[in-house]
């Protein structure tokens, strides 16, 4: 869709805090082109409210129960693949960045970035293109190298790289399946999978392999 002079943007936001909302609802209203037509609080209410609704720009935590951000990024390109959604986290680049982007995502923000910053990646996926920041866009420059050598944590499914990085990240298991709403069992046998994947035996393996290539803090 080409954007029109003076047309308003209708942008739908996906959070589940409601403080989080509100706040942003609250930086979006100071801007007259813009307007929050619609909202939800995970992934399963975005795909059911979309469809009925004429959004130009989706706002979305990567974080949030029921279906998380990048499954229901997945779907919504399947379905909508000219809706432009940027993705907000608590996360930095370096943990979710380019993989969003290079599924499809319009932008990556953190939810820390000033106001402008918001509304000139909204205005920009508006019109078609991503918002990437300068250190985001080094990391897609270093991706398209010649013949790269692939990192092991790019074999995992997007399920497994989140296991991952809440592993990583120090979460116990039980609390992984709690967050993820999916049993123990299941976050075993994904943790089962990435460590064969990484050819990695511990817990510890996995911290130390994500603190060096600055995956977590």
């Amino acid at each position: 869709m080409s954007p029109y002079k003076n047309q308003t943007i209708k942008v739908f936001i996906a959070d589940d805090h409601e403080v989080v909302r509100h706040g942003l609802k609250h930086i979006i209203s100071q801007t007259p082109d813009i307007e929050v037509i619609g909202e939800a609080e995970n992934g399963v209410q975005v795909l059911e409210k979309i469809p009925d609704l004429k959004v130009d720009v989706i706002l979305m935590d990567i974080e949030m129960p029921e279906k998380n951000g990048l499954e229901t990024l997945i779907q919504l390109k399947a379905l909508h693949p000219s809706l432009p959604v940027i993705i907000l986290s608590i996360f930095g680049e370096e943990q979710y960045g380019l993989r969003l982007i290079n599924y499809g995502a319009a932008g990556y923000l953190s939810k820390t970035c000033p106001p402008e910053q918001l509304i000139d990646a909204i205005k920009k996926a508006f019109k078609g293109g991503k918002y990437i920041t300068p250190a985001l866009s080094e990391k897609l420059v270093m991706n398209f190298g010649s013949n790269p050598e692939k990192p092991l944590h790019e074999s995992l499914s997007n399920r497994e790289y989140q296991v991952f990085f809440m592993i990583a990240s120090g979460q116990k298991l039980k609390d992984i399946a709690n967050e993820l709403s999916i049993s123990t069992n299941t976050v075993n046998a994904h943790r089962t999978n990435i460590m064969r994947k990484m050819c990695m035996s511990s817990n510890a393996e996995l911290i130390r392999y994500a603190l060096q290539n600055d995956l977590v803090k």
